[in-house]
């Protein structure tokens, strides 16, 4: 089993920055390509980008490429998504997955974008 808890989520103006956690607990949560995906009301859930664990491989999609960073911090068990310059577009929650195949998921977060 894997446990995620998200936190970070809040409201910003476009232009501003926000940067989301995911603490990982569980016997196996490293051997997971670790992901964030978000889901804008009345739209399907999208990829927005994935890294794993001690090489720190990273994946974006291009909605969010030179904008977005997504980093994992083995000491801390935590990944995080640095947000910036971000658009109204955005607005979302935001979730951390566990698996390409999104294995296990976290409750999620809200990320509200003002124009």
């Amino acid at each position: 089993q894997v446990q995620l808890v998200e936190s970070g989520g809040g409201w910003v103006q476009a232009g501003g920055s926000l940067r989301l956690s995911c603490a990982a607990s569980g016997r196996t949560f490293r051997s997971y390509v670790m992901g964030w995906y978000r889901q804008a009301p009345g739209k399907e859930r999208e990829f927005v980008a994935a890294v794993t664990w001690s090489r720190g491989l990273t994946t974006y999609a291009d909605s969010v490429k030179g904008r977005f960073t997504i980093s994992a911090d083995d000491a801390k068990n935590t990944v995080f998504l640095q947000m910036n310059n971000l658009k109204p577009e955005d607005t979302a929650v935001y979730y951390c997955a566990a698996g390409s195949a999104g294995d296990y998921w976290g409750q999620g977060t809200q990320v509200t974008v003002s124009s």
